[in-house]
């Protein structure tokens, strides 16, 4: 993972976006880089077309927008020392550097996403000052990439004690290839099979074994999940192991069918207190 994308805006949770992306950079010597997104004026302008009025408004917002976001990012990364990167790199190192001028809409996530190996973003929620679902969703469907959701609070460690939820599916099968930078390297790894949340694939045990034949330190478990959901019963695991980062893939099911009935990723997205690497 030795470059890391971190689309930036103004939310409360990008102090912990900053963060959690710094804890994989230290740790694999990445190259950081960040812009600045927002909706696109189409998706919150009405007015047809659009007068000057009103482009002069947008441009003086986008300003004001990308330059709170570039003193956020370039300031956090100062204070945590990590260096300019250099304009002709010859190898990938611990540094760091603003894309460019300007605000970005979110389906730009998910088309300059594609060069990075990691895209770090907050956990949305449904106030003016959370982070946004657009962005995320940009990352997850159009990006081909692993998607690293930083929960409100800054984590104090990522990626040492990793619980893998299993559920059979090729989502997850992928989440865990793009995890096994970060599976290699931690000390403790449990492959969590929830009862009744299966798809039609291999079983935990099956799981575990292959990750250790791959270098991993890894144990399975199946639970019951009783009277909890899927997504309940696998955040409380994770809590009761001390969990420091989640792999869950996205959307085994269809982003409709979890809308009505609900579904492991809704519930994660929602409620995770710790990071949860995602991909789809």
């Amino acid at each position: 993972m030795k470059t890391i994308l971190v689309p930036a805006e103004d939310h409360e949770s990008m102090p912990a976006v900053l963060e959690t992306a710094r804890l994989v950079a230290r740790r694999f010597d990445s190259y950081v880089e960040g812009f600045a997104v927002q909706p696109a004026p189409a998706d919150f302008v009405t007015v047809d077309p659009l007068s000057n009025l009103l482009i002069s408004q947008i441009d003086e917002s986008n300003a004001e927008t990308e330059r709170h976001a570039r003193e956020l990012f370039e300031s956090f990364m100062a204070a945590n020392d990590i260096p300019p990167a250099s304009q002709a790199p010859q190898q990938a190192r611990l540094s760091c550097a603003w894309l460019r001028p300007g605000v970005e809409a979110d389906a730009f996530v998910g088309s300059y996403g594609r060069l990075f190996d990691l895209i770090v973003l907050g956990r949305p929620g449904r106030a003016a000052q959370h982070p946004r679902m657009a962005p995320l969703e940009a990352a997850l469907f159009e990006s081909g990439r692993p998607v690293l959701i930083a929960p409100p609070v800054p984590p104090v460690e990522l990626g040492r004690n990793v619980l893998v939820a299993w559920n059979g599916s090729t989502e997850q099968a992928r989440t865990n290839a793009f995890a096994m930078p970060l599976l290699r390297k931690a000390e403790r790894v449990t492959v969590l099979t929830v009862e009744g949340g299966m798809t039609p694939g291999p079983a935990g045990d099956d799981v575990a074994l292959s990750l250790v034949r791959n270098g991993v330190q890894a144990t399975a478990v199946t639970v019951a999940p009783g009277a909890r959901t899927t997504g309940e019963a696998i955040l409380d695991h994770a809590k009761s192991l001390g969990c420091d980062l989640l792999v869950k893939g996205a959307y085994a099911q269809s982003r409709l069918r979890q809308m009505i009935f609900g579904g492991a990723t809704r519930h994660i997205l929602a409620n995770a207190t710790l990071p949860v690497l995602m991909a789809h």
